[in-house]
């Protein structure tokens, strides 16, 4: 092979492999009993899509394409009013504005978060994101992509099970710790900023118990990030049927003593700011699959500082390389640099097959 016929494969391999003619095609998909107002907000330097919210009524679609490059993140806004000139509110996933297009304003938290960073060295990194607290079902499933391309998500509703200290108004959304107390060791801030000093909470195990594939804190990054090149993506609201309705056992349970490192092994919740007991049971038994997505019973959290995935939840990187700082934008979480040079390999491999 003469170096002009390598350059050109290796350049046509690149563009299909990137995507850069194109572009990804994110489908949203609304299964919930009402009506979504999905808010969209890209990352600095990454174009405004198509729209930045929308309304999505219940058994209906709508898609969008993103350039290579592009990441931001993608929520659904609940409870929504607004009239005939798009001025409104919304109880959950507000943006703020008054406004149905959300036009570079977040979400107000606790809200569920879909992020995404495109054509990353040839591949995508996704996320479903639990780090600002919950609010509604959701799934992010890959189609037409190779790679791992799992899908991931949060098919249970968190807020059937949620603990008094961290329910948001009348119970329509599941706020984060870090959000309900404000405290550097919930927050992954100060001098609990690193991998090494900011821990699983009591909290965050309850969300990744009955999220296994979702982040529950800053750093819950080998079971939470996902890669697939050249796919589009589908982000389904409420994927379960029926939606927000939970059929789980949430009965309270009692609170372990804490073992000898203060940490803490039982499945109730305690307030820092009080010391009681909140009503969480965090015990979640096989659930439903969706699109080949399952929550096992066998995932299980120790009282140490490593979570250790089960049965249900084995399909994660395969490197178990720590990928943070997806589409981070304004999250509480931390973000940490993405490493994508070895990721270039995937091209090489291409045009020497």
């Amino acid at each position: 092979m003469d170096l002009s016929h390598f350059i050109l494969s290796f350049s046509f391999a690149f563009l299909i492999l990137s995507r850069g003619v194109l572009g990804t095609t994110f489908t949203f998909v609304n299964k919930c009993e009402y009506t979504v107002w999905p808010g969209i907000l890209a990352n600095a330097g990454s174009p405004t899509l198509q729209s930045t919210g929308f309304e999505l009524p219940q058994d209906s679609s709508r898609t969008f394409t993103a350039p290579t490059g592009w990441s931001g993140r993608f929520w659904g806004r609940t409870s929504c009013s607004f009239d005939g000139s798009g001025s409104g509110t919304c109880v959950t996933g507000d943006c703020g504005l008054g406004q149905v297009e959300c036009n570079g304003a977040g979400a107000a938290p606790p809200v569920t978060l879909a992020e995404f960073t495109l054509g990353t060295g040839g591949q995508d990194f996704y996320d479903v994101s639990l780090v600002d607290g919950y609010n509604l079902p959701m799934v992010v499933e890959a189609s037409g992509g190779s790679g791992m391309c799992a899908t991931t998500g949060c098919i249970t509703d968190l807020n059937q099970i949620c603990p008094m200290e961290l329910r948001s108004g009348g119970g329509d959304a599941c706020r984060s710790a870090c959000e309900a107390f404000n405290k550097p060791e919930y927050c992954c801030s100060g001098a609990y900023n690193t991998p090494a000093t900011c821990k699983p909470s009591m909290y965050s195990q309850m969300f990744k118990s009955a999220c296994p594939r979702s982040y529950s804190y800053a750093y819950d990054d080998p079971t939470s990030t996902f890669t697939c090149s050249g796919a589009d993506y589908t982000v389904t609201f409420c994927p379960s049927t029926p939606s927000q309705k939970s059929t789980k056992d949430t009965t309270p349970t009692t609170t372990t003593p804490p073992n000898g490192d203060g940490s803490y092994s039982g499945t109730a919740v305690v307030d820092p700011t009080t010391g009681g007991t909140g009503s969480s049971s965090g015990q979640m038994g096989s659930g439903s699959g969706v699109a080949g997505f399952e929550y096992g019973a066998g995932t299980g959290y120790g009282s140490g500082s490593e979570t250790q995935p089960g049965s249900g939840s084995q399909a994660m990187l395969a490197d178990g390389s720590y990928l943070a700082g997806l589409a981070m934008g304004e999250s509480t979480r931390t973000a940490l640099n993405l490493v994508g040079s070895a990721l270039a390999v995937t091209l090489v491999t291409f045009v020497f097959l």
